[in-house]
């Protein structure tokens, strides 16, 4: 057989197998609250990965590390629907493999009855439960139109009801709504192939864990983003710890 020939045989062979991305195409990740603690970390660790980037932030002009990662930066408040609705715009038509919601805020004030600040537990609401929903809803074509069709919410652990000791009434219920509306989602769009999931990444050293925290950043994306890359449509609606493990409701 000629050799030109054999290339062409080759050639249809290879035309004829199903596409597989390479290496390189990762796909596109997007994520909230990247300016600074579990947000930047996601963001540099994916990066590293070879996803294409996303990052939002409130400031973004302020926000100098993100900016230095090389990830396309947005502005987002995803308290704010007149934001997030020109996020979306911005976007267009531009597809989305992951959205990571983690965009939150912890409250310490309110461990008590006497301590609620009401004002302050709506606030509390509006990032860490209707923040992903917003936020969410209005990226739902984007992530339609990208490969992963996953959606993962950052949650914790002190949003299951199972393992509350009480304190931080705004944080924990904030973050059990979060839940509960996980799980709605992730009903409604399993027919098209979502996979939604909320994660607790650990007790991590951030503004927000604190210098007394038992895991460093590096080390919760990275045991979230191993979780991440292994999920399937048979994970949606499931609870999971940082290291993968099952967290009671």
């Amino acid at each position: 057989m000629k050799i030109s020939s054999v290339l062409t045989s080759v050639l249809m062979v290879m035309l004829s197998l199903p596409f597989t991305a390479s290496a390189n195409d990762k796909g596109v990740v997007l994520v909230t609250g990247a300016n600074r603690g579990l947000g930047l970390e996601f963001v540099q660790q994916l990066e590293a990965k070879g996803y294409e980037v996303i990052g939002t932030a409130r400031s973004p002009q302020k926000a100098t590390e993100l900016n230095a990662t090389g990830a396309r930066v947005e502005q987002l408040d995803v308290a704010d629907a007149a934001s997030v609705a020109a996020l979306a715009e911005r976007l267009g038509d531009t597809p989305i493999d992951i959205l990571i919601n983690n965009a939150g805020m912890l409250n310490r004030a309110d461990s008590t009855l006497d301590s609620l600040d009401f004002d302050a537990m709506e606030r509390s609401f509006q990032v860490n439960s209707l923040g992903p929903l917003r936020v969410t809803q209005a990226l739902l074509p984007n992530l339609n139109a990208g490969k992963g069709k996953t959606v993962v919410s950052i949650t914790s652990r002190l949003g299951s009801i199972e393992l509350s000791t009480g304190g931080l009434y705004s944080y924990r219920t904030s973050k059990t709504a979060l839940n509960q509306i996980n799980k709605i989602m992730s009903s409604e769009l399993a027919p098209q192939g979502f996979t939604c999931v909320v994660m607790h990444p650990g007790w991590v050293q951030t503004d927000m864990g604190g210098p007394s925290a038992t895991l460093t950043k590096p080390q919760s994306i990275a045991g979230m983003l191993g979780v991440i890359e292994n999920l399937t449509t048979e994970s949606t609606g499931k609870f999971f710890n940082y290291d993968g493990t099952e967290l009671p409701w």
